[in-house]
């Protein structure tokens, strides 16, 4: 009797296994026109120097899915698009992150708010030409000095001009700039979407297993 129970334990849990998680993230590969991709913490190019993802990967709600795929046909017309460097982010590495910076200006306080990147809502993106070739920039990514400010006055006249085009296609689509860095921007009412915890991993096993159920 034991045996049996045991038996049937396992299969429910591997049952659960299978099951898909309960989200509504999406890969942003997915998205037409596509953008370019530098997901600068699957790497140790990145302000902490460590390997924060396991491998290269953006995922964002599909309600920010939908949004990027019409600025993206928005820039498409101006021979431009979007690289983006990150999009969701599990709430554990936002952990790391904040315990490594401590300002609110640059990495949220889970505490606080539990984090932007958390709900796939925020993305941290710039400008690129037919070619791949980014626009000038007040900073580069991940630059926690004035600098990236959006109102700073170190920069110069195309790059706030260039800054300006993107805020311009990014805020026409529903998102909100984010005043200490000028490549993040947060998807309108981000805060009514629920924060997630889920890793990398567990949403490409995820992937696969919807895949395999079609």
């Amino acid at each position: 009797m034991r045996a049996a129970i045991l038996v049937a334990w396992l299969a429910a849990v591997a049952l659960l296994r299978a099951a898909p998680i309960a989200h509504d993230l999406m890969d942003v590969s997915t998205i037409r026109p596509p953008l370019l991709e530098e997901i600068r913490y699957a790497t140790k190019y990145n302000f902490t120097g460590e390997q924060l993802y396991p491998f290269p990967a953006a995922y964002v709600h599909r309600d920010v899915a939908v949004a990027l795929a019409a600025i993206q046909d928005d820039l498409a017309r101006e021979g431009l698009g979007l690289k983006i460097y990150d999009g969701y982010r599990p709430l554990s590495v936002q952990q790391k992150m904040w315990d490594l910076i401590r300002d609110e200006r640059y990495v949220s306080n889970p505490a606080v708010n539990k984090g932007r990147h958390t709900r796939g809502t925020a993305v941290d993106v710039t400008l690129v030409d037919k070619h791949g070739n980014e626009l000038p920039m007040p900073s580069p990514f991940d630059d926690f000095t004035e600098a990236a400010h959006r109102d700073s006055t170190k920069m110069s006249p195309v790059q706030r001009a260039n800054m300006q085009k993107l805020q311009e296609a990014m805020v026409r689509r529903g998102f909100e700039p984010y005043p200490f860095e000028w490549w993040h921007y947060d998807f309108h009412n981000w805060k009514s979407y629920p924060v997630l915890d889920i890793s990398f991993d567990e949403l490409a096993a995820d992937v696969k297993t919807s895949q395999s159920r079609k």
